[in-house]
């Protein structure tokens, strides 16, 4: 028997809500003990695709499988193979954690010679036994709901958690606390997170889906996604002179190299500009040399712009919007039942 590679197999997915298109041919795979974001505007179809995975709704078309068995068939089956936190983190607040998660522990399956350790290993790892253990869920923080809701999730050890903007409305400490959980789950577990918080994905991480329209725009790690969105290396450069002779200067470095913008600095006589060019290579101190070479110009600071997750997804998100995506085709049946017209989609 063949070993499985992926914990998560999607291929094709489409789901409509009525004539509105929520997702198109959406195809991706996580291999196991991967970390993976799963990113994309509001409305781009995160939440429905994460709902396919977790069985709570089906799709029109297309398959996909957690750990080799398809969900559409077996959607009871997988649920006993994923850990799912929702959004909104639904959580019975009349119960206290303790007793909320033996039951989660009982609905789960978990043997029960088993249940009281898990549960107590489960409360140590989301640092919930000291200060949150035997509290009321109501009169939590929401930063204490969140872990109870990821505690819940990895609670029966599955080998897939799908988390849906896990770190929503935290202050930083709290968000602190929730990457490194994640990150510790990393080869233990697979795991698929929803998130708008670029630079928390960024930290925790293995590779990135960007999603936008109903369509999947971009997929991999940030280093091979900065290859093929970010197409310019950016520079900052704070220095005091005439800038109107600087262009020829910098041709003299790099006849690619161009001001792309020029803005006074607070201090007098100085100037904050942006460098850009295609080629890839660090020009820094090449740059700062043939500066040095004209008495006329000072520099205060120059550095190369690192590009970031954020730059990626607004640059993968940017150019979906450009091209032109193929989308359902709807029209208005003229045939009339109880005096409506009925919207089809092809």
């Amino acid at each position: 028997m063949l070993k499985q590679e992926h914990s998560i197999e999607v291929n094709n997915l489409t789901k409509y809500y009525g004539p509105v298109m929520a997702i198109h041919k959406v195809s991706f795979n996580v291999g196991k003990g991967e970390i993976v974001g799963f990113l994309g505007p509001n409305g781009a179809g995160k939440s429905t695709t994460m709902r396919i995975l977790s069985g709570l709704i089906t799709a029109k078309s297309g398959s996909a499988k957690i750990c080799g068995i398809p969900i559409a068939s077996s959607p009871d089956e997988i649920k006993k193979h994923i850990g799912y936190m929702a959004e909104n983190n639904p959580l019975p607040e009349d119960m206290r954690v303790v007793e909320y998660l033996y039951y989660r522990g009982w609905l789960k399956e978990i043997p029960r010679n088993q249940l009281k350790a898990r549960v107590e290993e489960t409360l140590d790892l989301c640092d919930l036994n000291r200060t949150a253990r035997r509290k009321v869920i109501a009169n939590l923080s929401k930063g204490y709901r969140q872990r109870v809701g990821i505690a819940d999730a990895i609670l029966s050890e599955p080998e897939v958690i799908i988390m849906d903007e896990p770190t929503i409305g935290l202050d930083p400490h709290q968000v602190l606390m929730i990457r490194d959980l994640i990150k510790n789950l990393r080869g233990k577990m697979t795991v698929i997170i929803s998130s708008h918080i670029l630079s928390e994905v960024e930290l925790y991480c293995d590779r990135v889906i960007i999603i936008n329209q109903g369509h999947i725009v971009a997929c991999g790690t940030s280093e091979s996604l900065c290859k093929e969105f970010i197409k310019k290396t950016t520079y900052t450069l704070n220095l005091k002179g005439n800038t109107s002779d600087l262009d020829s200067l910098l041709k003299g470095v790099d006849p690619e190299l161009e001001i792309s913008s020029s803005l006074p600095d607070i201090n007098k006589d100085y100037y904050d500009l942006e460098l850009t060019t295609p080629n890839t290579y660090d020009l820094c101190e090449k740059i700062l040399t043939r500066l040095y070479e004209h008495p006329k110009f000072r520099v205060r600071e120059i550095r190369r712009k690192v590009p970031h997750l954020e730059d990626i997804f607004l640059a993968a998100t940017r150019r979906s919007w450009n091209e032109d995506i193929p989308l359902p085709i709807t029209k208005i049946d003229s045939r009339k039942k109880n005096n409506q017209k009925t919207v089809v989609v092809e």
